[in-house]
């Protein structure tokens, strides 16, 4: 059996990985069911960066197989802003901020912003690092742009505020399935690219 450590405790995140990674014989942990704790402080300009940041953290603690995500959101009108700092965008400390704080003050920044120049994206990358040190990197994103409120119970982050052009650009990520996110989602793209790598296609 292969163990694969999932540099995260987010157990939304880690079921994702375990359905678009199934591979025989593999088998995900988060930190915590790895009895593992890791937090190393994410300084990366680019989320490739972060996510190697948090792989190589993990990997030097324990040798095994290490994956390492780092999302965000993207606005072309605040010049790729929140990009890296999506988690605390809203921060007054440098630590991770509410997800209400985050998308009130990017309703916020976004005010005046008409509507066709509200354009966004969700970008995840990824680093996957072998038990042998070897690194191996995918990235999904999905295109879209930020409705002017809150809608949708479901999903987490900006959510609520993104509306992907796959779904017409007249519904959030919010308000889809957590199946119906995965097949469209920046994370479900990015592992769908890691699994091709994976498996050599």
């Amino acid at each position: 059996m292969k163990t694969v450590i999932i540099a995260s405790n987010n157990a939304h995140k880690a079921d994702e990985i375990r359905n678009a990674l199934n591979f025989e014989g593999w088998e995900f942990k988060t930190l915590r069911e790895a009895g593992l704790e890791s937090d190393p402080e994410e300084t990366g300009t680019t989320f490739v960066d972060n996510a190697r940041i948090k792989a190589q953290a993990v990997h030097a603690l324990c040798g095994s197989a290490v994956l390492a995500d780092d999302s965000g959101l993207m606005v072309d009108a605040l010049d790729g802003a929140p990009g890296v700092y999506s988690a605390r965008y809203a921060s007054v400390d440098g630590k991770d901020s509410s997800d209400a704080a985050n998308n009130e003050k990017l309703l916020c920044e976004l005010g005046s912003v008409a509507d066709s120049e509200r354009t966004a994206r969700f970008v995840c990358s990824l680093v996957f690092i072998d038990e042998d040190g070897t690194e191996t990197l995918a990235e999904g994103t999905v295109e879209g742009k930020i409705g002017r409120s809150r809608v949708g119970e479901n999903g987490f982050g900006y959510d609520p505020l993104f509306m992907p052009d796959v779904f017409g650009g007249v519904k959030t990520m919010a308000q889809v399935t957590q199946d119906e996110k995965a097949l469209v989602s920046h994370r479900g793209n990015a592992l769908r690219a890691l699994r091709k790598k994976l498996l050599g296609e």
